[in-house]
């Protein structure tokens, strides 16, 4: 998929989850499929802020002892998500969130944080029917998840 085709498909995919309980949305696809391309197209015709997780993630967790780390990821992404004051905002780079000295759900952690304003992520990986996946399934951070009632746009 072109990066403006995607692009277009991530602007209604945001219209779409609108006014549910989750405003989460997943651009799923493998590396150099146009997943970044598409975001920061979005983030420049629409306003909307665009942030690399994963870079800024690392800097706040350099502060935090490892121990402490799996406890405060998700309340430091939820900072993240809420210092850019937007309705919409665009998260790039989240592979951090699958690092497994974090014992997170990534999943289920940009749920949460899609509560209060859409969220749109680039989720690195593929969709097979109603599962998402992460990473090879030889690969140490391998994940795999039901999809449920998740929005996702195909790069």
């Amino acid at each position: 998929m072109t990066g403006g085709r995607l692009a277009s498909e991530i602007q209604t995919r945001i219209e779409q989850v609108n006014g549910r309980y989750d405003k989460l949305v997943l651009v799923v696809g493998p590396p150099e499929s146009g997943k970044t391309e598409a975001l920061l197209q979005v983030a420049g015709s629409a306003g909307y802020p665009y942030v690399s997780l994963g870079l800024e993630l690392s800097r706040r967790l350099l502060d935090v002892p490892a121990r402490q780390r799996p406890l405060q990821t998700s309340n430091i992404v939820g900072a993240i998500v809420e210092e850019t004051h937007a309705s919409v905002v665009l998260l790039d780079n989240i592979e951090l969130l699958f690092d497994p000295s974090l014992a997170l759900n990534p999943l289920l952690l940009l749920r949460r944080h899609s509560r209060n304003r859409v969220v749109v992520a680039v989720w690195p990986g593929s969709v097979d029917g109603n599962w998402i996946t992460y990473a090879a399934p030889t690969h140490r951070e391998h994940r795999r998840y039901w999809l449920e009632q998740t929005v996702v746009a195909l790069a």
